[in-house]
């Protein structure tokens, strides 16, 4: 088996994110330099992997597209300002 880029069958939520092979890791430009970020990577099969850049070696949280529009649309609608309030 090829593990240069990870197969659509293999992805399940709260697997090592080192698992994900292929995958381009990002994070916001905001981020500090602690390193102290979440990472998401798009998926081969559309889904958003996520992850804590302090723990890059730990299970990647892994969301549908519809989740992670829904997760934007609120950021970006200010749905979650209380929680660094």
């Amino acid at each position: 088996m090829d593990h240069d880029v990870c197969d659509v069958d293999d992805v399940y939520n709260g697997m090592a994110a080192t698992e994900l092979h292929g995958v381009a890791w990002q994070k916001s430009r905001h981020s500090n330099s602690q390193g102290s970020c979440v990472e998401f990577a798009r998926l081969p099969g559309g889904e958003v992997a996520v992850r804590n850049s302090r723990f890059p070696d730990g299970p990647a949280l892994v969301y549908t597209r519809a989740e992670i529009e829904a997760m934007l649309l609120g950021i970006k609608d200010g749905e979650f300002d209380h929680l660094i309030a």
